[in-house]
């Protein structure tokens, strides 16, 4: 029986040899397809995995006020139906004051600049450092660890101390070879005290979270001083069966804090990190979906292809099937071979756009600078189903080559 097997395999190597151009044809063909199914499920594979670990890192105990909400709907010409004010120092402060529900922490912070230039002592940065005005409550709000030194304390933020905390990526070019606690760098002229260093959160799309320096809220806002710096409100609730009814405070509490009549509708968003993991979950629902249309198209076209390949090769080789059958071979022999002939040239597809796919996801990955992870299930299809195009699509050619007549095969010119 193996043998058989093993002779059918190499008569099927040897036909696919002798009409390489349109067994590579029919091979990229069903490739395309692979590639779109294991590529695009590869991309979105590493995308959610990064994005989902960022948003969770928040906590599933946290919520953000905000400008806008995640998604906002757009009027055409890609303008914004509501612009809502940004949420200003004079917003955050009466809402840290009014704003009293038990078992929460409030933290704010705003972005100083993406762009700034750390320097210490002849050691300098390139000019894309990003500096945070943060509060005490930060980085329990957005699950960030110390890895060395302390976390701020309400005395530092309280008094103005002119301390920092790093991230890990500071290491690697300011302090080479210093210990970093103790040492005083500076920010705009402005001279701060390492008083920790962050543990690694990697870069999304390009954004590296390593390389940001987190400062007292109001030095912060004695170096930054443009207008309209919008402010991110975070509330970490304790216990997650309080999370509902601290979030109803809030929008009430933000509702007072903008003056807003109850019958006008909110102008901020609110948004808690589980929100975007389901949303993002289910925009990877609708890639994943666009991914298994495009593979099935392409390979529906890569069937009717290589069904045309083997109706061809039958043609081409009536009469050594005429000779095969004159020397004893059974129908049922032809028609095996050319089901083994089939599905060799349908692996072969499925192995080249395999290949690719991974190939894709992974310069995707290495790209934005996602951890990636190999689609398993993506690549199993993609075997699957290049097994069953190659069934149905030799199942023609293969009866066809069974019910030749061999007398008549014989006198094929």
């Amino acid at each position: 029986m193996f043998s058989l097997f093993k002779e059918n395999v190499r008569i099927a190597l040897d036909s696919i040899r002798s009409q390489l151009l349109r067994t590579i044809l029919t091979i990229v063909i069903i490739g395309i397809g692979i590639w779109a199914l294991v590529g695009i499920l590869s991309a979105v594979k590493a995308l959610e995995t990064n994005i989902a670990g960022n948003f969770e890192s928040m906590g599933a105990n946290t919520f953000n006020l905000q400008r806008y909400e995640f998604s906002v709907q757009s009027r055409g010409g890609g303008q914004r139906e509501k612009i809502n004010p940004v949420i200003n120092y004079n917003d955050v402060r009466r809402f840290v004051d009014t704003y009293e529900y038990p078992k929460t922490n409030v933290s704010v912070s705003f972005v100083g600049t993406a762009t700034a230039e750390v320097k210490f002592e002849s050691e300098k940065t390139d000019p894309e450092a990003q500096i945070y005005g943060v509060n005490e409550n930060y980085l329990d709000a957005t699950g960030t660890n110390v890895e060395q030194g302390r976390n701020f304390t309400l005395f530092d933020i309280q008094n103005n101390n002119k301390v920092c905390l790093l991230g890990s990526d500071f290491l690697k070019n300011l302090f080479k070879n210093d210990d970093p606690l103790g040492k005083i760098i500076s920010v705009r002229g402005v001279k701060f005290k390492v008083i920790g260093i962050l543990e690694s959160k990697g870069a999304t799309f390009g954004n590296n979270q390593d390389l940001k320096v987190l400062i007292p809220i109001q030095a912060a806002r004695g170096i930054f001083t443009q207008p309209n710096i919008n402010y991110t409100i975070s509330v970490k609730v304790d216990d997650k069966q309080y999370l509902s009814g601290a979030q109803d405070e809030a929008i009430v509490t933000f509702r007072n804090v903008r003056r807003l009549s109850p019958v006008e509708e909110n102008n901020f968003g609110i948004s808690r990190s589980e929100d975007l993991v389901n949303q993002l979950a289910e925009i990877g629902t609708i890639l994943n979906t666009a991914a298994w249309i495009i593979s099935i198209i392409t390979i529906l076209g890569s069937s009717i292809a290589l069904m045309n390949i083997m109706l061809v090769s039958v043609t081409e080789r009536t009469r050594e099937i005429g000779v095969r059958k004159a020397l004893g071979a059974k129908s049922s022999t032809i028609s095996t071979q050319f089901f083994i002939e089939t599905i060799v040239i349908g692996q072969f597809g499925s192995i080249v756009g395999i290949i690719l796919g991974i190939a894709t996801g992974f310069a995707f990955a290495q790209i934005f600078n996602f951890d990636f992870a190999l689609p398993w299930s993506a690549m199993i299809w993609a075997t699957i189903i290049t097994f069953l195009v190659a069934v149905v699509a030799g199942s023609y050619p293969a009866s066809k080559a069974a019910k030749l007549d061999p007398i008549e095969s014989l006198r094929y010119e």
